[in-house]
C-alpha cells in the first residue's frame, strides 16, 4: 500500500485550486467548429454498409434518429447560429502527418472551435515496425498546432481527444472467428492484430500508444487554447456493443454515441 500523508494532502488541495478557475470559466459557445481526424471521425462502417458516414460523426454529424449527440449538435441545441458552420476535415486513413493539410482547411473555414482525434492509424498498421515513430509524431502535431495557433480567429479553441485504447479491440474479439477472419482479410491493424503477432509485438504498440498520447497531451498542454482529455477516451471501457459488426474495428452506431457523449463531458462545455 502506498503511504502518501499530508504532503499528498496538499498537493490534492493545490491541484483543486489551480483546476477550479479552468471549470469555471468556459468560454462562450462557438459558431462555427471543424474536425481534424481520421475514419473515426468520419464514422466509417458506422452501421449497415461499408464506407464513410460522416452524417453519424461524433464531432460534426448532423443525422437525425441515429442517437448520436455530436459536439456540432449539442452546441447547435444552444446557439443556432452554428448551423450549418460544421466542416469534417477529417479523412479516412489519415495519419497525423496528415493532420497540418488538415488544420489548414480548419484555418481557412474560419474555424472558432477545431476537435482532434487523430494517432490510431499510426498505431495500426501493416507491422510493428512500421508504426510511427514518437519524436516523428511529436514533430507532425506540433506542426499541427502551430498551423492552428497561428491561423484560427482570435477566441478559437481546440479539443484533442486521447487515441482509444486499440489493445482493447483485440480482448475483446480475439476469439471471435469473424472478427479474425476479416482483420486477416481486410489486413486491419496488423501491427496488433495480426494472428502471428507475440505477446511482445502486442505490447510494443501498447507501449507506443502511452507514448503517443503522452504526447498529444503535452503539446496540446503548450498551447492556452487546447484542451486535452486527460486520457478520457483511452481509459473508456468501451464494449463489442461499441463497436461494428461490418469490420469489426471502427465504432458502431452506438460506439460514436458514447464517443461523442465521453468528449463532451471532457471538452470545454461540459455542463452544457
Amino acid at each position: 500500500m502506498r503511504i502518501c500523508g499530508a504532503f499528498c494532502l496538499v498537493s490534492v488541495a493545490a491541484a483543486v485550486a489551480v483546476a477550479a478557475p479552468i471549470a469555471s470559466a468556459a468560454p462562450p459557445l462557438p459558431n462555427s467548429i471543424a474536425a481534424i481526424g481520421d475514419s473515426m471521425t468520419q464514422a466509417a462502417d458506422v452501421c449497415c454498409w461499408y464506407g464513410d458516414h460522416p452524417a453519424q460523426s461524433w464531432s460534426t454529424g448532423g443525422g437525425a434518429f441515429d442517437a448520436i449527440s455530436s459536439h456540432y449538435e449539442r452546441i447547435l441545441a444552444l446557439k443556432p447560429s452554428v448551423y450549418g458552420h460544421n466542416y469534417n476535415d477529417s479523412v479516412s486513413g489519415a495519419k497525423m502527418r496528415d493532420a497540418q493539410t488538415q488544420a489548414q482547411a480548419a484555418v481557412t473555414q474560419r474555424a472558432r472551435y477545431v476537435t482532434i482525434l487523430m494517432g490510431a492509424n499510426d498505431l495500426c498498421t501493416g507491422s510493428v515496425t512500421t508504426m510511427t515513430a514518437p519524436e516523428t509524431f511529436r514533430a507532425q502535431f506540433s506542426a499541427a498546432m502551430e498551423t492552428l495557433a497561428s491561423g484560427l480567429p482570435q477566441g478559437a479553441h481546440v479539443f484533442v481527444s486521447s487515441i482509444p485504447n486499440v489493445y482493447l479491440l483485440y480482448q475483446l474479439f480475439k476469439d471471435n472467428a469473424t472478427a479474425q477472419f476479416i482483420w486477416s482479410l481486410a489486413g486491419i491493424c496488423q501491427s496488433l492484430l495480426s494472428p502471428s503477432n507475440t505477446d511482445a509485438d502486442r505490447q510494443a504498440v501498447v507501449e507506443r500508444e502511452l507514448q503517443l498520447n503522452a504526447i498529444l497531451d503535452e503539446v496540446c498542454g503548450l498551447y492556452s487554447f487546447c484542451l486535452f482529455d486527460n486520457n478520457a477516451t483511452y481509459h473508456y471501457p468501451f464494449t463489442s456493443a461499441h463497436v461494428s459488426k461490418l469490420d469489426y474495428f471502427h465504432p458502431s452506431l452506438a460506439g460514436q454515441a458514447t464517443l461523442a457523449q465521453l468528449t463532451w463531458q471532457n471538452s470545454w462545455w461540459p455542463t452544457e
